[in-house]
C-alpha cells in the first residue's frame, strides 16, 4: 500500500464512527422531541426496573 492509501484508509475509518454518532444523536433528539413526556417517563421506568435500580 502506498503512503496515499494509509491515509485514505486512516480518514475513513475516523469519519465513520463520528457520522454514525452523529446520526444516532440526531436520531435520538428527533424521536424524543416528538414523544409524549409520559411515553418517556415510562420508558425510563421500565428501563430502570430491568437493570434492577430502585427508583421508588
Amino acid at each position: 500500500m502506498t503512503t496515499k492509501a494509509l491515509k485514505s484508509t486512516a480518514t475513513a475509518s475516523q469519519i465513520l464512527p463520528a457520522l454514525f454518532a452523529v446520526v444516532l444523536g440526531l436520531g435520538i433528539v428527533t424521536l424524543t422531541g416528538h414523544v409524549q413526556a409520559s411515553t418517556l417517563h415510562d420508558a425510563a421506568h421500565d428501563v430502570r426496573h430491568a437493570t434492577g435500580f430502585p427508583c421508588h
